[in-house]
Formats: C-alpha cells, sequence, structure tokens
C-alpha cells in the first residue's frame, strides 16, 4: 500500500511537471512575436520602351504593302509616257498619285496603284508584279472618283478661301476664332468626292470633272459649316449647291 501510494505520488508530482512545463512552452510560443507571412516581392516600376519594331521590307501573300513596296511600285508604275502625257492637280507634268494597296486574290504578291489624270480626266490603274518589279497590267477609265489624294485635298481649301464665295467662310471662321482668316494656317480640311445629283445647279459637271465637298475643323476642333460649297478641282473653282 505504501509503495503504491508513493508510485501514486510521484506520478502526481511528474503528470504536473509535464503539465506546468507544457504550459510554459505554450506560453512561450503565444508570447513569441509571429514571424511575417512570407509576401510575393511587389512587381519593380518599369518603362517599356515605346519605339515600334523596324518595319519588314516586304510583306507576304495579302500583307499590307509595306512603305518599302509602295515606294518600288511607284517607280516601276510611272511610266515615262504617263509621267509626261498626264496633270496633277496642281498642273504638273505627272498624274495626281492616289492610293495603293496589295491585290489579294492575285497569285504572287502584286500591288495596285491609282493615279488621277487631270489632262484627260481618266483613272489610272497600274499593276506591278513585286516579284519580277516590272509592270503586269495598266488600265484607265473616264468617270470614276475614288477618294481624294492629300494633295488634292490642301488644293480644294486654297481655291475656297481664295473664291469671293469663301467670304461667308471666313467671316464664319472670325466669328468662331475671334482672329482674321489668314491663307489656310490653322486649319484642318477633310475632302469628299462629291458626283452632281439630278436637281444640282451650279455643279452638274461634277463626276465626269474632279469635285470634293470639304470638312474644315479649326485647330481647336471647331466645325465650320462649307457643305453648301463644292470646289471644282479639274476646273479650279467654287460653286455653291442651290
Amino acid at each position: 500500500m505504501v509503495r503504491f501510494r508513493q508510485w501514486a505520488w510521484g506520478l502526481s508530482i511528474a503528470t504536473a511537471s509535464a503539465v506546468t512545463a507544457f504550459g510554459v512552452a505554450a506560453w512561450q510560443a503565444n508570447a513569441a512575436p509571429t514571424p511575417p507571412t512570407p509576401t510575393v516581392a511587389a512587381e519593380q516600376p518599369h518603362v517599356s520602351d515605346p519605339s515600334p519594331l523596324p518595319e519588314a521590307a516586304t510583306g507576304s501573300g495579302s500583307d499590307a504593302l509595306t512603305s518599302g513596296e509602295v515606294e518600288k511600285a511607284r517607280a516601276v508604275a510611272l511610266t515615262p509616257q504617263l509621267a509626261s502625257g498626264a496633270e496633277d492637280v496642281t498642273g504638273k507634268a505627272g498624274p495626281e498619285y492616289l492610293s495603293a494597296e496589295v491585290d489579294a486574290e492575285a497569285g504572287g504578291r502584286q500591288a495596285e496603284l491609282y493615279y488621277y489624270d487631270y489632262r484627260t480626266e481618266k483613272l489610272f490603274k497600274q499593276v506591278v508584279d513585286l516579284t519580277t518589279g516590272k509592270l503586269a497590267r495598266s488600265f484607265s477609265a473616264g468617270g470614276m472618283q475614288p477618294p481624294a489624294s492629300a494633295q488634292e485635298t490642301r488644293t480644294a481649301l486654297e481655291l475656297l478661301v481664295a473664291d469671293p464665295l469663301g467670304s461667308g467662310f471666313k467671316e464664319e471662321y472670325r466669328k468662331a476664332t475671334g482672329k482674321a482668316l489668314n491663307g489656310t494656317d490653322g486649319l484642318v480640311p477633310t475632302a469628299h468626292i462629291y458626283t452632281a445629283k439630278p436637281a444640282d445647279q451650279g455643279a452638274s459637271q461634277c463626276g465626269r470633272s474632279r469635285c470634293v465637298q470639304l470638312i474644315v475643323q479649326t485647330e481647336d476642333g471647331q466645325f465650320l459649316s462649307v457643305s453648301e460649297f463644292v470646289v471644282d478641282l479639274s476646273g479650279r473653282t467654287v460653286a455653291r449647291l442651290k
């Protein structure tokens, strides 16, 4: 009995010691500072290079023409006969260059270039084989009026400003900006091809002749009303629609 009590007492002491030790360890664990939670490093700020990638010298398939291909095609398309026999919108020798696009249906890589001859009032389409560097086909027709070039747009604005009919336009510019219009500086024009309608009076030739209507903005984005005017680029005249 005595041995049992001694054993039991010893067990109680041991148990109490173990519980105490566990409690101290738990307290120490809870009292210790919590280690920081690992985090993913913040993305470092960086500046991307805005420079565009170099343009390829040539495209493939139905890819848009590169600037190099357009330059090469224009040199081939402008034959000596076309260069000497045609006139551009300013009256200089050579046709008015309008645009170039790839022929997506051609078997090889071909460019279609469009020119307008103000001497004959004809549209020329020159097809250049970019692989061989030769003129493959040439077409011309009257009465066809594709979109205006940048040079035609500028010329139309100059004609409008210089014409007596442009006085109302100049007054509108003065009201919009508080300044007098000095030439075409400070104006941003857009041109749309105009074809005469049956009831037109004053622009019945448009369609046979190359005519445009303008949309004009000031540098600060104000639109100026010019929709009643038609500029005949072929005849270098301005008409007011009635």
